[in-house]
Protein backbone atom coordinates (compact mmCIF):
# COMPACT_ATOMS: atom_id res chain seq x y z
CA UNK A 1 0.00 0.00 0.00
CA UNK A 2 2.77 2.63 0.71
CA UNK A 3 4.72 4.25 -2.10
CA UNK A 4 7.77 2.58 -2.72
CA UNK A 5 10.81 4.97 -3.80
CA UNK A 6 14.37 4.65 -4.91
CA UNK A 7 17.05 7.30 -6.07
CA UNK A 8 17.93 6.76 -10.11
CA UNK A 9 20.05 8.87 -12.10
CA UNK A 10 17.34 11.89 -13.96
CA UNK A 11 17.47 9.93 -17.07
CA UNK A 12 14.28 7.40 -17.07
CA UNK A 13 11.98 5.93 -19.42
CA UNK A 14 9.22 3.74 -18.65
CA UNK A 15 7.65 1.76 -22.06
CA UNK A 16 4.41 0.05 -21.66
CA UNK A 17 4.02 -2.38 -24.41
CA UNK A 18 0.85 -4.38 -25.79
CA UNK A 19 -0.76 -6.33 -28.39
CA UNK A 20 -5.05 -5.38 -28.94
CA UNK A 21 -5.05 -4.59 -32.35
CA UNK A 22 -7.80 -1.93 -34.58
CA UNK A 23 -8.01 1.29 -32.81
CA UNK A 24 -7.12 5.21 -34.06
CA UNK A 25 -3.14 5.37 -33.56
CA UNK A 26 -1.90 8.20 -31.52
CA UNK A 27 1.14 10.24 -33.36
CA UNK A 28 4.23 9.43 -31.96
CA UNK A 29 6.06 12.09 -30.97
CA UNK A 30 9.05 14.09 -33.13
CA UNK A 31 12.58 13.37 -31.63
CA UNK A 32 13.53 16.11 -28.79
CA UNK A 33 17.37 16.31 -30.13
CA UNK A 34 19.36 16.78 -33.22
CA UNK A 35 20.76 13.78 -34.69
CA UNK A 36 24.61 13.61 -35.90
CA UNK A 37 26.74 12.07 -39.14
CA UNK A 38 28.09 8.98 -39.15
CA UNK A 39 30.50 6.83 -41.80
CA UNK A 40 29.57 3.15 -43.60
CA UNK A 41 30.73 1.42 -40.27
CA UNK A 42 31.17 3.71 -37.65
CA UNK A 43 29.38 6.67 -35.51
CA UNK A 44 27.89 6.95 -32.33
CA UNK A 45 24.73 5.86 -31.02
CA UNK A 46 22.96 8.66 -29.17
CA UNK A 47 19.97 7.41 -27.20
CA UNK A 48 17.37 10.35 -25.67
CA UNK A 49 14.96 10.99 -23.02
CA UNK A 50 11.60 11.62 -24.44
CA UNK A 51 9.69 15.09 -24.88
CA UNK A 52 6.93 14.16 -22.90
CA UNK A 53 5.79 12.69 -19.63
CA UNK A 54 3.94 9.99 -21.03
CA UNK A 55 4.02 8.82 -24.90
CA UNK A 56 1.50 6.63 -26.11
CA UNK A 57 2.41 5.46 -29.36
CA UNK A 58 -0.36 2.98 -30.50
CA UNK A 59 -1.08 2.22 -33.66
CA UNK A 60 -2.58 -0.99 -34.95
CA UNK A 61 0.69 -1.56 -37.23
CA UNK A 62 3.66 -2.82 -35.85
CA UNK A 63 5.95 -0.99 -38.33
CA UNK A 64 5.03 2.03 -37.33
CA UNK A 65 5.00 1.43 -33.49
CA UNK A 66 8.37 0.03 -34.54
CA UNK A 67 9.18 3.53 -36.31
CA UNK A 68 7.65 5.00 -32.97
CA UNK A 69 9.95 3.37 -30.26
CA UNK A 70 13.05 4.62 -32.35
CA UNK A 71 11.61 7.62 -32.80
CA UNK A 72 10.95 8.16 -29.33
CA UNK A 73 14.17 6.60 -27.59
CA UNK A 74 17.16 7.50 -30.30
CA UNK A 75 18.09 10.63 -30.87
CA UNK A 76 20.94 9.09 -33.52
CA UNK A 77 22.88 6.07 -34.36
CA UNK A 78 24.89 4.57 -37.41
CA UNK A 79 23.09 1.86 -38.27
CA UNK A 80 20.18 -0.22 -37.67
CA UNK A 81 18.92 -3.83 -37.73
CA UNK A 82 16.02 -4.67 -39.87
CA UNK A 83 14.10 -7.32 -40.76
CA UNK A 84 10.58 -7.86 -42.67
CA UNK A 85 7.21 -7.55 -40.80
CA UNK A 86 4.92 -10.50 -39.67
CA UNK A 87 7.65 -13.64 -39.77
CA UNK A 88 7.69 -14.43 -36.14
CA UNK A 89 11.57 -16.17 -36.45
CA UNK A 90 12.63 -13.35 -38.36
CA UNK A 91 11.52 -10.85 -35.81
CA UNK A 92 13.08 -12.83 -32.90
CA UNK A 93 16.10 -13.14 -35.32
CA UNK A 94 16.54 -9.73 -35.41
CA UNK A 95 15.75 -8.58 -32.15
CA UNK A 96 18.83 -10.77 -31.17
CA UNK A 97 20.88 -8.78 -33.51
CA UNK A 98 19.74 -5.78 -32.30
CA UNK A 99 20.50 -6.26 -28.86
CA UNK A 100 24.08 -7.44 -29.63
CA UNK A 101 24.67 -4.45 -31.64
CA UNK A 102 22.78 -1.96 -28.92
CA UNK A 103 21.01 0.01 -31.59
CA UNK A 104 16.75 0.12 -33.22
CA UNK A 105 15.29 -2.26 -35.09
CA UNK A 106 12.77 -0.72 -37.66
CA UNK A 107 10.47 -3.35 -39.56
CA UNK A 108 9.77 -3.27 -43.39
CA UNK A 109 6.32 -3.77 -44.59
CA UNK A 110 5.96 -7.41 -45.29
CA UNK A 111 3.73 -6.41 -49.22
CA UNK A 112 6.80 -6.06 -51.35
CA UNK A 113 5.24 -3.67 -52.62
CA UNK A 114 4.68 -1.42 -49.83
CA UNK A 115 6.40 1.72 -49.71
CA UNK A 116 9.44 2.37 -47.70
CA UNK A 117 9.55 5.84 -47.32
CA UNK A 118 8.63 6.15 -43.58
CA UNK A 119 11.50 3.58 -42.85
CA UNK A 120 13.91 5.33 -45.07
CA UNK A 121 12.91 8.77 -43.48
CA UNK A 122 13.47 7.28 -40.27
CA UNK A 123 17.28 6.23 -40.94
CA UNK A 124 17.73 9.71 -42.43
CA UNK A 125 16.65 11.31 -39.05
CA UNK A 126 19.02 8.60 -37.03
CA UNK A 127 21.82 9.51 -39.20
CA UNK A 128 22.17 5.95 -40.03
CA UNK A 129 24.36 4.92 -42.83
CA UNK A 130 23.99 1.18 -42.81
CA UNK A 131 21.38 -1.25 -41.96
CA UNK A 132 21.96 -5.10 -40.59
CA UNK A 133 19.01 -6.93 -43.04
CA UNK A 134 17.65 -9.89 -41.20
CA UNK A 135 15.52 -12.56 -43.69
CA UNK A 136 14.16 -11.11 -46.95
CA UNK A 137 14.67 -7.04 -46.95
CA UNK A 138 14.80 -5.36 -50.00
CA UNK A 139 17.33 -3.27 -50.76
CA UNK A 140 17.12 0.55 -49.38
CA UNK A 141 18.32 3.21 -51.65
CA UNK A 142 21.20 5.46 -49.49
CA UNK A 143 22.55 3.10 -46.81
CA UNK A 144 24.88 0.65 -46.68
CA UNK A 145 23.84 -3.46 -45.82
CA UNK A 146 26.31 -4.98 -43.57
CA UNK A 147 26.54 -8.29 -42.07
CA UNK A 148 24.27 -8.68 -38.19
CA UNK A 149 26.85 -11.31 -37.27
CA UNK A 150 29.98 -9.74 -37.63
CA UNK A 151 28.97 -6.26 -37.56
CA UNK A 152 30.96 -4.76 -34.54
CA UNK A 153 28.56 -2.86 -32.24
CA UNK A 154 28.75 1.18 -32.54
CA UNK A 155 29.93 3.23 -29.52
CA UNK A 156 27.20 4.75 -26.87
CA UNK A 157 27.66 8.38 -25.89
CA UNK A 158 27.18 8.12 -22.49
CA UNK A 159 25.71 5.48 -20.26
CA UNK A 160 21.90 4.18 -21.19
CA UNK A 161 18.97 5.44 -19.79
CA UNK A 162 17.39 3.64 -17.03
CA UNK A 163 14.20 2.58 -18.42
CA UNK A 164 10.92 0.04 -17.66
CA UNK A 165 9.35 -1.38 -20.13
CA UNK A 166 5.76 -2.92 -19.19
CA UNK A 167 5.59 -5.87 -21.96
CA UNK A 168 1.66 -6.72 -22.24
CA UNK A 169 2.58 -8.89 -25.44
CA UNK A 170 6.14 -8.95 -26.36
CA UNK A 171 6.22 -11.34 -29.25
CA UNK A 172 3.46 -9.05 -30.84
CA UNK A 173 5.54 -6.21 -30.14
CA UNK A 174 8.84 -7.56 -30.26
CA UNK A 175 10.85 -5.04 -32.52
CA UNK A 176 9.40 -2.15 -30.25
CA UNK A 177 10.96 -4.43 -27.18
CA UNK A 178 14.41 -4.80 -28.72
CA UNK A 179 14.43 -0.94 -29.46
CA UNK A 180 13.58 -0.33 -25.70
CA UNK A 181 16.36 -2.76 -24.46
CA UNK A 182 18.53 -1.29 -27.22
CA UNK A 183 18.12 2.15 -25.43
CA UNK A 184 18.80 0.36 -22.01
CA UNK A 185 14.89 -0.78 -20.64
CA UNK A 186 14.45 -3.77 -18.83
CA UNK A 187 11.18 -5.48 -19.30
CA UNK A 188 8.22 -6.12 -16.92
CA UNK A 189 5.42 -8.18 -18.57
CA UNK A 190 1.91 -7.45 -17.95
CA UNK A 191 -1.32 -9.21 -18.74
CA UNK A 192 -3.46 -5.68 -19.32
CA UNK A 193 -3.30 -2.45 -21.00
CA UNK A 194 -5.40 -0.81 -17.92
CA UNK A 195 -2.18 0.21 -15.86
CA UNK A 196 -4.28 0.40 -12.78
CA UNK A 197 -4.94 -3.26 -13.27
CA UNK A 198 -1.28 -4.17 -13.48
CA UNK A 199 0.51 -4.97 -9.68
CA UNK A 200 3.50 -5.24 -11.59
CA UNK A 201 3.09 -1.90 -13.50
CA UNK A 202 1.70 -0.07 -10.89
CA UNK A 203 4.95 -1.31 -8.70
CA UNK A 204 7.22 -0.23 -11.74
CA UNK A 205 6.20 3.17 -11.91
CA UNK A 206 6.15 4.26 -8.79
CA UNK A 207 9.64 3.16 -8.39
CA UNK A 208 10.31 5.47 -11.12
CA UNK A 209 7.52 8.03 -10.23
CA UNK A 210 9.41 10.88 -11.97
CA UNK A 211 10.21 9.11 -15.27
CA UNK A 212 8.86 9.97 -18.67
CA UNK A 213 6.26 6.81 -19.68
CA UNK A 214 6.31 5.84 -23.22
CA UNK A 215 3.50 3.13 -23.23
CA UNK A 216 3.76 0.95 -26.95
CA UNK A 217 1.01 -0.99 -28.18
CA UNK A 218 -2.53 -0.76 -30.05
CA UNK A 219 -4.30 -1.78 -26.69
CA UNK A 220 -3.60 1.83 -25.42
CA UNK A 221 -5.65 3.27 -27.88
CA UNK A 222 -8.88 1.82 -26.23
CA UNK A 223 -7.57 1.46 -22.36
CA UNK A 224 -8.58 3.98 -19.93
CA UNK A 225 -6.51 8.07 -20.36
CA UNK A 226 -2.85 6.77 -20.66
CA UNK A 227 -1.90 10.33 -18.36
CA UNK A 228 -4.67 9.23 -15.45
CA UNK A 229 -3.68 5.74 -15.37
CA UNK A 230 0.32 6.65 -15.63
CA UNK A 231 -0.41 9.24 -12.39
CA UNK A 232 -2.28 6.93 -10.80
CA UNK A 233 0.12 4.07 -11.07
CA UNK A 234 2.99 6.29 -9.77
CA UNK A 235 1.65 7.02 -6.22
CA UNK A 236 2.25 3.31 -5.45
CA UNK A 237 -0.93 2.84 -3.68
CA UNK A 238 -2.33 -0.56 -4.07
CA UNK A 239 -5.40 -3.07 -2.69
CA UNK A 240 -4.93 -5.85 -0.87
CA UNK A 241 -3.87 -8.54 -3.49
CA UNK A 242 -2.49 -6.28 -5.90
CA UNK A 243 -3.02 -3.77 -8.60
CA UNK A 244 -6.03 -0.56 -7.92
CA UNK A 245 -8.95 -1.15 -9.50
CA UNK A 246 -11.28 -2.67 -7.09
CA UNK A 247 -13.28 -4.91 -10.00
CA UNK A 248 -12.42 -7.44 -11.28
CA UNK A 249 -9.73 -8.91 -8.93
CA UNK A 250 -10.69 -8.07 -5.74
CA UNK A 251 -14.32 -8.70 -2.89
CA UNK A 252 -15.14 -6.27 -0.63
CA UNK A 253 -16.01 -7.20 2.88
CA UNK A 254 -17.26 -4.07 5.15
CA UNK A 255 -19.18 -2.53 8.40
CA UNK A 256 -21.24 -0.35 7.70
CA UNK A 257 -23.26 2.57 10.27
CA UNK A 258 -22.21 5.76 11.96
CA UNK A 259 -19.24 6.73 13.95
CA UNK A 260 -20.60 6.29 17.65
CA UNK A 261 -24.31 5.23 16.75
CA UNK A 262 -24.19 1.50 17.30
CA UNK A 263 -28.20 1.66 16.68
CA UNK A 264 -27.37 2.26 12.88
CA UNK A 265 -25.10 0.10 12.22
CA UNK A 266 -21.87 -2.22 13.43
CA UNK A 267 -19.24 0.25 12.70
CA UNK A 268 -21.01 2.28 15.39
CA UNK A 269 -19.87 -0.03 17.79
CA UNK A 270 -16.92 0.65 18.42
CA UNK A 271 -13.62 3.59 17.55
CA UNK A 272 -11.51 3.89 14.94
CA UNK A 273 -9.08 1.19 16.14
CA UNK A 274 -11.42 -1.64 17.54
CA UNK A 275 -13.17 -1.55 14.07
CA UNK A 276 -10.45 -1.83 11.74
CA UNK A 277 -10.05 -4.92 14.31
CA UNK A 278 -12.96 -6.24 13.62
CA UNK A 279 -13.72 -5.54 9.96
CA UNK A 280 -9.96 -7.05 9.21
CA UNK A 281 -11.38 -10.01 11.58
CA UNK A 282 -14.18 -10.28 9.65
CA UNK A 283 -12.48 -10.31 6.03
CA UNK A 284 -9.88 -12.93 7.24
CA UNK A 285 -13.17 -15.62 7.36
CA UNK A 286 -13.61 -15.05 3.46
CA UNK A 287 -10.25 -15.17 2.58
CA UNK A 288 -10.54 -19.54 2.28
CA UNK A 289 -14.29 -19.06 0.78
CA UNK A 290 -13.06 -16.21 -2.04
CA UNK A 291 -10.60 -17.02 -5.08
CA UNK A 292 -10.18 -13.34 -4.99
CA UNK A 293 -8.06 -10.94 -2.37
CA UNK A 294 -10.61 -10.16 0.33
CA UNK A 295 -10.23 -6.05 0.65
CA UNK A 296 -11.33 -4.90 4.37
CA UNK A 297 -13.93 -2.20 4.11
CA UNK A 298 -15.54 0.55 6.78
CA UNK A 299 -18.42 2.04 4.82
CA UNK A 300 -19.40 5.37 7.31
CA UNK A 301 -22.76 6.99 6.85
CA UNK A 302 -21.32 10.67 6.39
CA UNK A 303 -24.43 11.89 5.94
CA UNK A 304 -27.83 10.27 7.84
CA UNK A 305 -31.07 11.15 7.05
CA UNK A 306 -33.12 13.30 10.26
CA UNK A 307 -36.69 13.32 10.81
CA UNK A 308 -36.17 16.82 12.26
CA UNK A 309 -35.51 19.61 8.94
CA UNK A 310 -32.44 20.68 10.83
CA UNK A 311 -31.07 24.18 9.99
CA UNK A 312 -30.47 23.57 6.47
CA UNK A 313 -34.24 22.10 5.96
CA UNK A 314 -32.85 19.30 4.43
CA UNK A 315 -33.58 16.71 7.03
CA UNK A 316 -30.09 15.01 6.63
CA UNK A 317 -27.68 15.55 9.54
CA UNK A 318 -24.13 15.89 7.85
CA UNK A 319 -20.82 14.89 9.99
CA UNK A 320 -18.04 17.28 9.93
CA UNK A 321 -15.28 16.23 7.39
CA UNK A 322 -12.70 16.83 10.21
CA UNK A 323 -14.36 14.07 12.23
CA UNK A 324 -14.43 11.40 10.03
CA UNK A 325 -10.91 12.34 9.05
CA UNK A 326 -9.21 10.28 11.49
CA UNK A 327 -10.81 7.10 10.67
CA UNK A 328 -10.04 7.74 6.94
CA UNK A 329 -6.21 8.06 8.08
CA UNK A 330 -5.98 4.66 10.36
CA UNK A 331 -7.48 2.73 7.52
CA UNK A 332 -5.14 4.22 5.05
CA UNK A 333 -2.32 2.99 7.56
CA UNK A 334 -3.76 -0.38 7.86
CA UNK A 335 -4.62 -0.98 4.26
CA UNK A 336 -8.54 -0.74 4.85
CA UNK A 337 -10.84 0.64 2.15
CA UNK A 338 -13.24 3.46 3.21
CA UNK A 339 -16.75 4.07 1.56
CA UNK A 340 -18.75 7.34 2.69
CA UNK A 341 -22.30 6.92 2.20
CA UNK A 342 -24.68 9.65 1.89
CA UNK A 343 -28.38 10.13 3.06
CA UNK A 344 -29.46 12.63 0.98
CA UNK A 345 -32.72 13.69 2.54
CA UNK A 346 -34.23 16.85 0.49
CA UNK A 347 -30.77 17.74 -0.73
CA UNK A 348 -29.16 16.20 -3.43
CA UNK A 349 -26.06 13.94 -3.75
CA UNK A 350 -23.76 16.14 -5.35
CA UNK A 351 -24.39 18.86 -3.46
CA UNK A 352 -23.86 16.11 -0.22
CA UNK A 353 -20.28 14.77 -2.25
CA UNK A 354 -18.70 18.25 -2.80
CA UNK A 355 -18.48 18.69 1.21
CA UNK A 356 -16.37 15.74 1.57
CA UNK A 357 -13.76 16.53 -1.12
CA UNK A 358 -11.37 16.69 0.90
CA UNK A 359 -11.80 13.06 2.23
CA UNK A 360 -12.23 11.80 -1.28
CA UNK A 361 -9.24 13.03 -2.23
CA UNK A 362 -7.43 10.13 -0.32
CA UNK A 363 -6.45 7.44 -2.55
CA UNK A 364 -8.85 4.41 -0.04
CA UNK A 365 -12.09 6.53 -0.39
CA UNK A 366 -15.02 5.58 -2.40
CA UNK A 367 -18.58 6.85 -2.33
CA UNK A 368 -22.14 5.43 -1.51
CA UNK A 369 -25.69 6.63 -2.72
CA UNK A 370 -28.29 5.87 -0.53
CA UNK A 371 -31.70 7.22 -2.77
CA UNK A 372 -34.07 5.40 0.02
CA UNK A 373 -33.27 8.71 1.78
CA UNK A 374 -33.35 11.01 -1.11
CA UNK A 375 -36.70 12.73 -0.75
CA UNK A 376 -38.54 14.89 -2.50
CA UNK A 377 -39.41 19.01 -1.85
CA UNK A 378 -41.98 17.52 0.65
CA UNK A 379 -41.04 14.10 1.36
CA UNK A 380 -39.79 13.38 4.63
CA UNK A 381 -38.00 10.16 6.18
CA UNK A 382 -39.88 6.99 6.59
CA UNK A 383 -42.78 8.34 4.83
CA UNK A 384 -41.90 6.88 1.98
CA UNK A 385 -39.15 5.17 0.24
CA UNK A 386 -36.91 7.71 -1.86
CA UNK A 387 -35.49 7.48 -5.48
CA UNK A 388 -33.16 9.08 -7.58
CA UNK A 389 -32.76 9.98 -11.01
CA UNK A 390 -30.10 8.45 -13.65
CA UNK A 391 -29.16 11.85 -13.96
CA UNK A 392 -28.59 12.99 -10.68
CA UNK A 393 -26.48 9.88 -10.67
CA UNK A 394 -24.58 10.53 -13.63
CA UNK A 395 -24.03 14.53 -12.27
CA UNK A 396 -22.23 12.93 -9.06
CA UNK A 397 -20.06 10.20 -10.91
CA UNK A 398 -18.81 12.87 -13.06
CA UNK A 399 -17.89 15.72 -10.54
CA UNK A 400 -15.87 12.25 -8.81
CA UNK A 401 -14.67 11.18 -12.08
CA UNK A 402 -12.88 14.25 -12.31
CA UNK A 403 -11.75 14.86 -8.73
CA UNK A 404 -10.07 10.91 -9.44
CA UNK A 405 -8.21 12.02 -12.84
CA UNK A 406 -7.00 15.91 -11.46
CA UNK A 407 -5.88 14.54 -8.06
CA UNK A 408 -3.80 11.42 -9.81
CA UNK A 409 -6.11 8.87 -7.69
CA UNK A 410 -6.64 4.94 -8.05
CA UNK A 411 -10.45 3.89 -9.59
CA UNK A 412 -12.41 4.65 -6.37
CA UNK A 413 -15.79 2.52 -5.97
CA UNK A 414 -19.37 4.43 -6.18
CA UNK A 415 -21.66 2.44 -4.90
CA UNK A 416 -25.69 2.67 -5.76
CA UNK A 417 -27.78 0.93 -3.07
CA UNK A 418 -31.01 -0.43 -4.20
CA UNK A 419 -33.68 -2.55 -2.55
CA UNK A 420 -37.16 -1.85 -5.10
CA UNK A 421 -36.90 -1.09 -8.23
CA UNK A 422 -37.90 2.11 -7.93
CA UNK A 423 -35.10 3.54 -6.00
CA UNK A 424 -32.84 3.69 -9.04
CA UNK A 425 -34.80 5.97 -11.64
CA UNK A 426 -33.73 5.17 -15.34
CA UNK A 427 -30.92 3.15 -14.17
CA UNK A 428 -30.03 2.25 -18.10
CA UNK A 429 -29.09 5.05 -18.44
CA UNK A 430 -26.12 5.33 -15.44
CA UNK A 431 -23.11 5.74 -16.96
CA UNK A 432 -19.78 3.68 -16.53
CA UNK A 433 -16.97 5.77 -15.83
CA UNK A 434 -13.09 4.65 -15.96
CA UNK A 435 -12.32 6.13 -12.90
CA UNK A 436 -15.05 4.37 -10.99
CA UNK A 437 -16.14 0.96 -10.36
CA UNK A 438 -19.63 1.20 -9.55
CA UNK A 439 -21.35 -1.43 -7.52
CA UNK A 440 -25.07 -1.82 -7.13
CA UNK A 441 -25.97 -2.81 -3.32
CA UNK A 442 -29.12 -4.89 -2.71
CA UNK A 443 -30.20 -3.97 0.79
CA UNK A 444 -33.17 -6.44 1.61
CA UNK A 445 -33.84 -7.52 5.43
CA UNK A 446 -36.16 -10.24 6.94
CA UNK A 447 -35.98 -14.07 5.88
CA UNK A 448 -33.84 -15.60 3.36
CA UNK A 449 -36.44 -16.07 0.95
CA UNK A 450 -37.35 -12.76 0.63
CA UNK A 451 -34.20 -11.52 0.38
CA UNK A 452 -33.27 -13.63 -2.30
CA UNK A 453 -35.98 -12.49 -4.04
CA UNK A 454 -34.93 -9.22 -3.86
CA UNK A 455 -31.81 -9.67 -5.03
CA UNK A 456 -32.77 -12.31 -8.11
CA UNK A 457 -35.39 -9.00 -8.52
CA UNK A 458 -32.79 -6.41 -8.42
CA UNK A 459 -30.53 -7.92 -10.83
CA UNK A 460 -32.60 -8.65 -13.68
CA UNK A 461 -32.13 -5.91 -16.32
CA UNK A 462 -29.16 -4.23 -14.56
CA UNK A 463 -26.47 -2.79 -16.45
CA UNK A 464 -23.75 -5.01 -17.60
CA UNK A 465 -20.84 -3.46 -16.00
CA UNK A 466 -21.70 -3.03 -12.32
CA UNK A 467 -20.58 -5.28 -9.15
CA UNK A 468 -22.91 -6.27 -6.59
CA UNK A 469 -23.19 -5.93 -3.29
CA UNK A 470 -24.91 -7.87 -0.71
CA UNK A 471 -25.95 -7.05 2.77
CA UNK A 472 -26.23 -9.32 5.83
CA UNK A 473 -28.13 -7.83 8.81
CA UNK A 474 -27.07 -8.50 12.03
CA UNK A 475 -30.30 -8.20 13.98
CA UNK A 476 -32.99 -7.89 11.01
CA UNK A 477 -31.79 -11.10 9.52
CA UNK A 478 -34.07 -14.62 9.80
CA UNK A 479 -31.56 -16.07 10.16
CA UNK A 480 -28.37 -14.12 8.90
CA UNK A 481 -26.40 -15.92 6.21
CA UNK A 482 -22.85 -16.94 7.38
CA UNK A 483 -19.77 -16.71 5.57
CA UNK A 484 -19.73 -19.84 3.79
CA UNK A 485 -23.12 -19.40 2.97
CA UNK A 486 -23.42 -15.90 1.93
CA UNK A 487 -20.89 -17.24 -0.85
CA UNK A 488 -22.49 -20.16 -1.64
CA UNK A 489 -26.19 -19.41 -1.09
CA UNK A 490 -26.01 -16.11 -2.68
CA UNK A 491 -25.59 -16.34 -6.81
CA UNK A 492 -23.79 -15.10 -8.38
CA UNK A 493 -21.44 -14.48 -4.73
CA UNK A 494 -21.48 -10.62 -3.99
CA UNK A 495 -18.39 -8.49 -4.81
CA UNK A 496 -19.38 -6.36 -1.54
CA UNK A 497 -20.66 -7.99 1.27
CA UNK A 498 -21.64 -5.43 4.35
CA UNK A 499 -22.88 -6.05 7.64
CA UNK A 500 -25.09 -3.73 9.19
Amino acid sequence: MRRRRRLLPLAFVAVAVAALAGCAPTPAPAPTSTTRSASPTTGTVQVQRPGRSVTVLDSPDAVTRALGASRTLFAASPGAVVTRAGSAAGVRAAAAAAGRLRVPLLLVPSDAGTSLDAVRGELARLSATWVAPVGRVPAIPGVHRVDPATQAPPAHAGAASPAIAVVDDEAADAAGVATARAAGADVVPVTTCDLTRSPAAVSALADHADAPAVLLGAGFATAPSAAWTVAAARTGFQLPGGGQRPLPGHRFVALYGVPGVPTLGALGDQGPAASIRRVKALAKQYEPLSDEPVVPTLEIIATVAAGAPGPDRDYSNESDPASLKPWVDAALQAGVEVVLDLQSGRSDFLAQAKQYASLLAQPNVGLALDPEWRLGPHQVPLEQIGRVSAAEVNGTSAWLADLVTARHLPPKPFVLHEFRLTMLQDRVKILDRPQLTTFIHVDGQGGQPDKQATWRAVRNGAPSFVGWGWKNFLHKDHPMLTPAQTMHDVHPAPDLITYQ
